[in-house]
């Protein structure tokens, strides 16, 4: 890095010490020029070549756009060949008539003048430094140079400069303002100090080479000078970045080398005036990084990135440095109307239909962040639905149902229709594509109709709303919670793990299990001498405790009841029971009331029913009982092979 600093010093002292050098009178010069041309002998020489030029037959091959283009980038790189010995008298000649017409018109250098403004400047923005609270942020550095800026043009705009003087000091003041806010971004980025320092030198190069061609041709510099000095400071900016790459760059020395063989093209494309290709081959080097760059910094000023105004903020962003490269590509194409592709009209079409194609897949992320980023949160917020009435909880179920299936039905749609619109601004006829995708719709429906059949069968599980995300359903041989759908099938987890993808046409009648309430019945055997009216009593009694309970109770609908006797078994009289709870909760809450009956029918004197076996006859058929009972445990307690 020093010594190509040191290389840069150089060759601006160099340029100074030439620009030193006494210049001839530009008014003797003019009139030696106009007596020549009033030379008999030259004119008729000048005659004589002119007729000779239209003379010479010209071939095909020199009229086709390939050749005129290979003529004119040879002349353009003689020309400026040839101008770069004379870059500092050219030089010297501008600068002597700026300062000649400040000096005619009482005002100081030029130097002197931009010295004094930006002396102002500073001033401003120290003052406000000293008022204002010192923040790190990049709004506390960009308010800085925002003052410093404004300052310096109430002065600028208020006195009346010298023509020369007045764009002089345009060009520069211009160029430090964007060099100080170039370092206003660097300094927030998220890069090591050496290429921050590295690129904040190549933005003071490039901010003063674009000064320098911007004062070229009012300065009188010719244009072949001023492309000249143009070469001259991409030169030392191809060497800037070469350095840069092999004393930053953590890769092997096969990629260090890649990447100077990169910038060497990208140089040699801007030398041979391929501005468009230029500027593509700068975009893919470096604006993955910029975008990622801007993006973080951009939700830097969000608290929540997932919200809408953070989607904007951070795709905006993004968008807008998108929308930014797009234009400068197409003015910098608009403006070269010389280069291979502008006489192509082909090529001409297809690169402003893809930069078209740039912005409309642009919008479209846009659109569909932001849809996403809605049905996202809008299920998000669907998920807890505890505490809300049963219209709601079943509404922002539905919701978690329905959207899912709704974004990816959108996802398709937005993909679809920026694909087509991409093509038509490509020149592709889109017409004839929507035609043969119906003729192929509609010979792919035929030769699937399962799958038209799944597709059609969940549609209409949609609008009946049979069942919805969480809900517990049966159909035919499959039960589980519902997970999730797709357009052909819905998922359903096994209360034991399994999961089924069931299509929608193989469901037929479902039963769900989950919906608004339920009923859950159960029957208990007691012994025949049981009263029933203490039973009764009993379990009115366990209802209320279990509706006081404050884990149980919230998920009662209606209490625990005995409903009365259902029949008279073999060993007992059955007692139905029935209570009423919410979905999913009836297996927890009858495990726990069969636990409270047991416990309080038993200390209450209620006896369950057992089977008993009466044997009746003499003694030897209960010894033979006996005996059989005995076999009986014995095989029992013999362990199976």
């Amino acid at each position: 890095m020093r010594w190509l600093l040191s290389f840069i010093a150089v060759f601006l002292f160099a340029l100074n010490a030439w620009a030193q050098t006494p210049l001839a009178e530009p008014q003797q010069k003019i009139d030696e020029l106009v007596r020549l041309l009033q030379d008999p002998d030259v004119k008729a020489w000048l005659d004589s070549r002119k007729q000779s030029e239209l003379a010479t037959p010209v071939s095909p091959a020199g009229n086709s756009a390939l050749a005129k283009w290979e003529a004119g980038a040879r002349l353009r790189v003689n020309q400026i060949l040839s101008a770069i010995p004379a870059i500092p008298a050219e030089v010297t000649a501008a600068a002597t008539r700026a300062r000649r017409e400040a000096a005619s018109r009482g005002y100081a250098p030029v130097f002197v003048i931009f010295g004094g403004l930006v002396a102002f400047g500073l001033a401003a923005e120290a003052v406000y430094r000293r008022f204002a609270a010192r923040r790190e942020a990049l709004l506390g550095r960009l308010i800085p140079i925002g003052i410093f800026a404004g300052a310096m043009g109430i002065v600028f705009f208020a006195i009346d400069w010298p023509p020369l003087a007045r764009v002089t000091l345009l060009a520069y003041l211009s160029a430090f303002i964007l060099f100080r806010l170039a370092a206003a971004l660097l300094s927030v980025a998220a890069m090591r100090s050496a290429l921050r320092r590295r690129l904040l030198v190549l933005s003071g190069l490039i901010c003063f080479a674009l000064a320098t061609a911007a004062v070229g041709e009012p300065l009188g510099v010719s244009p072949e000078i001023s492309y000249a000095i143009s070469y001259c400071f991409s030169v030392v900016g191809l060497l800037l970045a070469i350095e840069a790459a092999w004393s930053i760059w953590e890769g092997g020395r096969a990629w260090k080398v890649a990447i100077t063989a990169y910038l060497v093209v990208l140089w040699l494309v801007w030398c041979l005036n391929m501005r468009g290709l230029f500027w593509i081959g700068i975009y893919a080097l470096v604006l993955p990084g910029i975008l990622n760059a801007v993006g973080r910094l951009a939700l830097s000023f969000t608290s929540d990135p997932g919200s809408l105004h953070g989607i904007l903020v951070a795709r905006g962003a993004r968008a807008a440095v998108l929308v930014l490269a797009v234009g400068w590509l197409a003015l910098v194409w608009h403006l070269n109307p010389d280069t291979l592709g502008q006489r192509d009209p082909m090529i001409a079409a297809f690169f402003y239909g893809g930069l078209k194609s740039v912005l409309i897949l642009v919008v479209a992320d846009l659109l569909w962040q932001m849809a996403r980023g809605w049905i996202d949160r809008t299920l998000r917020v669907s998920t807890g639905t505890t505490s809300l009435a049963p219209a709601d909880a079943a509404r922002r179920a539905r919701f978690r149902t329905l959207l899912p299936i709704f974004r990816n039905a959108l996802a398709v749609a937005v993909a679809v229709m920026a694909g087509l619109i991409v093509l038509a601004q490509l020149g592709v006829q889109i017409g004839p594509l929507i035609a043969g995708a119906g003729i192929f719709g509609v010979a792919i429906g035929f030769g699937s109709q399962t799958l038209v059949k799944d597709i059609i069968n969940g549609v209409f599980y949609m609008l009946d709303d049979a069942f919805r995300v969480g809900e517990y359903i049966q159909a035919k041989d499959y039960k589980g919670t519902v997970e999730s759908f797709s357009l052909r099938s819905v998922r359903l987890r096994h209360h034991r793990g399994p999961v089924f993808t069931v299509p929608f046409s193989e469901l037929g009648a479902v039963e769900n299990m989950s919906r608004d309430w339920v009923i859950d019945k159960f029957r208990i055997t007691v012994g025949f001498d049981t009263d029933i009216d203490k039973a009764r009593k009993l379990t009115k009694k366990i209802g209320a405790e279990l509706v006081e309970d404050p884990e149980l109770g919230p998920n009662f609908l209606e209490p625990l009841k005995m409903k009365g006797v259902e029949q008279f078994g073999d060993y007992g009289i059955v007692l139905s029971f029935a209570m009423t709870t919410v979905p999913g909760m009836q297996t927890y809450i009858r495990r726990k009331a069969y636990a409270k009956i047991r416990e309080v029918f038993l200390a209450n004197g209620i006896a369950f029913a057992q089977p008993t076996v009466q044997v009746g006859g003499d003694e030897k058929g209960a010894a033979a009982a006996a005996q059989a009972i005995r076999a009986q445990q014995a095989n029992a307690a013999t362990p199976a092979k």
